[in-house]
């Protein structure tokens, strides 16, 4: 995966439905305050900050530190550790489903967003500080 280039504002303002929009907004805001970096587009990904990571397997790439992703069905949070480490915070966020590695909210007005801010914090703290298991992690 590699940094595309195109303009994080244009390609929010774009995105649809309405709710998913504000809540895009508002993530930016949310992961801009708590890495102090600046959002990039990564494909239809809102990714900040950028690492290059590699499994024991040998499988390897590049990938933001932090990230979420606007889909029409919810946003997606992405969290490299996966969403075992947040059980805490996950029983207080409000309605969500996770996957191994993605937290899917679909509307941050029902989200506790002091437990969500605690889990992109969590989790991007691993990530810089290689900490994330089975996965070493260089950063840029």
């Amino acid at each position: 995966m590699k940094p595309t280039g195109g303009d994080v504002a244009e390609f929010v303002a774009a995105v649809t439905p309405d709710k998913r929009r504000r809540d895009a907004e508002t993530l930016v805001e949310v992961l801009s305050e708590i890495t102090g970096l600046k959002p990039v587009l990564w494909g239809t990904i809102i990714g900040f900050g950028a690492c290059h990571y590699r499994y024991p397997t040998g499988t390897e790439g590049d990938m933001p530190l932090a990230a979420f992703a606007p889909r029409k069905a919810s946003s997606t949070i992405y969290l490299l550790e996966g969403a075992e480490p947040h059980a805490v915070e996950l029983a207080v966020l409000g309605p969500h489903t996770v996957s191994r590695g993605c937290l899917y909210l679909k509307d941050l007005t029902t989200t506790d967003l002091s437990a969500l801010r605690r889990i992109i914090k969590r989790s991007y703290a691993l990530a810089v500080a290689d900490e994330i298991p089975g996965m070493t992690i260089t950063t840029a």
